[in-house]
């Protein structure tokens, strides 16, 4: 018996093809997410966002004020070539304003296409915030999502009296001294597996808050502070809420021995507050 393949799921007809005819399309994706509303879109059923007001001309496409999501733009996107709806898959969520510089994603389609043609044809549509890097064909099984085993994020820190307008869409400003080698040493208490409910915010209750973390460094170069963290998955704005509490600790607002005794807590109100989307970057995705 030939398996099927229901991949028009969020489509407002269902369509089933069997698995000779379907193709898995792997992208690697980069964006500024400054001026969108997230990685995931926004409508609970399918929506070709600015399908209908998605300008010709790169210069009033650029210019526009955005609040979409990158799922639903590229969606729009690979539309406007194919003709055909699909559902992009993303490795998981980032959050408004929170960039990608290696976003995986996968779609499948009925049809086979030229890559290198589609590429082209794709990036000249979407917005110049967003660039599909690369495209290939995956094995039919491959899913972007339930297949990764290790992401890797990237929070940047502009640590100064001032902010240059430079770096003001990728790092978040902290005008305050900070304790650089004490945030060093209280951030080595999260490596390994641990219970991270700390750190969460909003995750619904029967998902599990175990998470392991493989690396986490920090560095500083004159007023750049970096912060590293990859781990075998992460909770709804875990990052951030980490980098939120070492910055608290920088400011010398927590003591030595803090990290430690918040992570123990299992409690959100113990930690930091949520550090500002701006600085966090996805930067490796690993199957």
């Amino acid at each position: 018996e030939v398996k099927k393949f229901d991949f028009y799921s969020l489509s407002t007809k269902s369509y089933e093809l069997t698995a000779e005819f379907m193709h898995n399309f792997k992208l690697t994706i980069q964006y500024d997410g400054t001026d969108y509303l997230g990685w995931q879109r926004q409508s609970s059923g399918y929506r070709l966002q600015a399908a209908g007001n998605m300008n010709k001309t790169k210069k009033s496409r650029n210019n526009k004020v955005r609040q979409e999501s990158i799922q639903g733009t590229i969606e729009a996107g690979i539309y406007k070539i194919i003709g055909e709806k699909v559902s992009l898959i993303g490795s998981g969520r980032t959050d408004a304003g929170v960039h990608a510089k290696c976003q995986v994603a996968n779609f499948k389609i009925g049809k086979d296409i030229n890559l290198e043609k589609f590429k082209y044809s794709l990036n000249s549509v979407l917005p110049h915030d967003i660039l599909i890097k690369e495209i290939e064909e995956a094995d039919l099984n491959f899913h972007a999502r339930y297949d990764v085993k290790k992401k890797r994020y990237r929070y940047n820190i502009f640590n100064a009296d001032f902010c240059s307008p430079f770096y003001r869409r990728f790092y978040t400003h902290i005008p305050y001294t900070l304790d650089f080698k004490l945030m060093q040493k209280e951030a080595s208490v999260l490596y390994g597996k641990h219970d991270f409910k700390s750190f969460k915010s909003h995750t619904k209750k029967d998902i599990s808050t175990i998470r392991e973390i493989y690396d986490l460094g920090l560095k500083k170069d004159n007023d750049i502070i970096t912060i590293e963290i990859e781990s075998n998955g992460f909770l709804y704005k875990m990052v951030r809420n980490i980098v939120g509490t070492l910055i608290e600790i920088g400011r010398g607002k927590l003591p030595s021995g803090s990290m430690e005794k918040i992570l123990d807590s299992k409690n959100r109100k113990f930690a930091g507050p949520t550090a500002f989307p701006q600085g966090l970057c996805l930067v490796k995705v690993k199957y």
